[in-house]
């Protein structure tokens, strides 16, 4: 019975694994490379870098009055203001309610005029006002979905036009054909990294064709098949390893020279790293829902206040402008008061009362009150972050996670539920950055953790992060490589049989 057990502990780690070591070699080379390039992607603060300043003297309609001519007679999910749209300034909106639901719209600042359908030229206007002006714009086509574009928070903008800028970088653009914006932006660099980097390590090859709706289960069946192969493997290694005395020929591994001694030998080095690669790669895509509590989230309104409101628009837009050199107004509401957050080029925004257009700051005391109602259960403590830690903590911006909004100082609202829920709060603007409780604590340990090493004492420590990072993948690379040396053989030798 031991016998047959080992044998069928061989032949799986062999089979299976002449398959998955194709994807081992693939999935080290290309987790390398999303190192130093990620999957393109247009941050927050890029975008406002490229947006034009908004004129302090245009005739600009309020947010109110604006809304109220294009139709819409009910407050929108959010609400903003920039020049985003062919070089003109719109106001951007995402709709609440109505047959429109969740559909982003652009309406002329100027005039309150709906725009319809983005056409070429207006999708060229954009390009070009993104650029600067600086450089030449050429249409390159409507796609719905590409390599470079499969996000799901792009679906709300697609079809998206695609415009080409002439240039140092080769900069790809995406202009949504709903509001005329730049979306996304992919220089020459990125796009064709992109493809040795995160298309292939993310199985992009199965998205946006008939394989899209298995994308998940192919991620995950092939993960699981991973880790069989990793697991079989270790076991297998460490039954060919004399631990008590070695073999005839003085090594403790059977296998003397070639393939199978570096693939022995890389196997027992590299085992623990390969299997949690591997493992915490199923991880990311919460399969079976393992991190999902089933728990609603934290009351915005506990701190935001009625967003139901319709933007009151006292304050004439020419005066929340008069700071100067500003790229985009947003509207927001905080603590049952209208504000708007007025973002320049770089850095934090100006906290402007919508009514005065008069610079507030919020009352700490009145928002701590606030902030104990966001989650329906006692308050645990709250406590501020002046500097990143394990849990709330910023990553390069080309990284899957970097990019966003991490400022500093920060509240984490800890709640005494029994998922233990944390509610992070930016105390100056009063917005919610993010909530997570225990499962997905769980998944931060299992897959950002175990998977991008996403551990500060590391991260704060380049290049030592790189090199381990390099190191142990490169030696996943020898691992699977020699497997796949190895696999190919013994196909060849198979077939050699079967002909005659």
């Amino acid at each position: 019975m031991r016998t047959r057990l080992k044998r069928w502990l061989y032949l799986l780690h062999r089979w299976l694994g002449i398959v998955m070591c194709a994807f081992f070699v693939m999935w080290f080379a290309s987790g390398v490379v999303m190192m130093y390039v990620g999957y393109p992607k247009l941050t927050a603060a890029e975008r406002l870098q490229h947006l034009p300043a908004l004129d302090p003297a245009a005739p600009l309609l309020g947010p109110a009055q604006a809304l109220a001519a294009a139709g819409i007679d009910s407050a929108p999910k959010n609400l903003r203001l920039s020049a985003a749209s062919a070089g003109r300034p719109v106001y951007l909106a995402t709709l609440a309610d109505g047959s429109r639901a969740g559909a982003p719209v652009a309406i002329d600042a100027a005039t309150g005029t709906l725009l319809r359908a983005i056409d070429t030229e207006h999708a060229v206007a954009s390009a070009a006002a993104y650029a600067g002006g600086a450089v030449q714009a050429r249409y390159a086509g409507l796609v719905d979905e590409d390599a470079h574009t499969h996000s799901r928070a792009l679906d709300p903008h697609r079809p998206l036009h695609r415009v080409q800028l002439d240039d140092e970088a080769g900069t790809l653009l995406y202009v949504s054909s709903h509001t005329g914006e730049v979306v996304r932006d992919a220089t020459r660099t990125e796009r064709a990294w992109n493809y040795g980097g995160a298309w292939i390590h993310w199985l992009y090859p199965f998205r946006g064709n008939f394989f899209d709706r298995h994308w998940a289960a192919i991620v995950d069946g092939l993960s699981i098949a991973g880790i069989a192969v990793a697991l079989t493997g270790t076991i297998v290694g460490l039954l060919r390893w004399r631990f008590a005395r070695p073999y005839r020929s003085g090594s403790r591994s059977p296998y003397r020279a070639g393939m199978m001694r570096w693939h022995h030998l890389a196997g027992l080095a590299f085992a623990l790293t390969t299997l949690t690669w591997i493992f915490s790669g199923l991880m990311s895509m919460n399969p079976w829902g393992l991190f999902s509590s089933g728990r609603g989230g934290p009351s915005v309104a506990a701190v935001y206040g009625d967003t139901d409101a319709m933007p009151a628009g006292a304050a004439p837009v020419q005066a929340l402008l008069a700071g100067g050199n500003v790229r985009e107004l947003r509207w927001v509401h905080r603590l049952g008061h209208e504000l708007v957050l007025a973002y320049g080029p770089a850095g934090r925004p100006a906290l402007l009362d919508a009514r005065t257009a008069q610079a507030v700051n919020l009352d700490p005391d009145e928002l701590r009150r606030a902030a104990t109602e966001l989650m329906p259960a006692p308050l645990a403590r709250i406590r501020v972050l002046d500097r990143y830690d394990l849990h709330y903590y910023d990553r390069a911006p080309h990284t899957m996670t970097g990019g966003g909004d991490k400022p500093l100082p920060v509240w984490r609202i800890e709640f005494d539920d029994p998922a233990a829920t944390w509610v992070h709060l930016d105390p100056y603007t009063g917005s919610i950055l993010n909530s997570t409780d225990r499962p997905r604590r769980a998944s931060r340990w299992l897959f950002a953790m175990l998977h991008s090493w996403d551990w500060l004492p590391l991260l704060e420590r380049r290049p030592l992060w790189d090199a381990v990072l390099i190191l142990f993948s490169l030696g996943g690379i020898a691992l699977s490589a020699t497997g796949l040396v190895i696999g190919w053989r013994r196909l060849r030798l198979s077939g050699h049989r079967f002909r005659a």
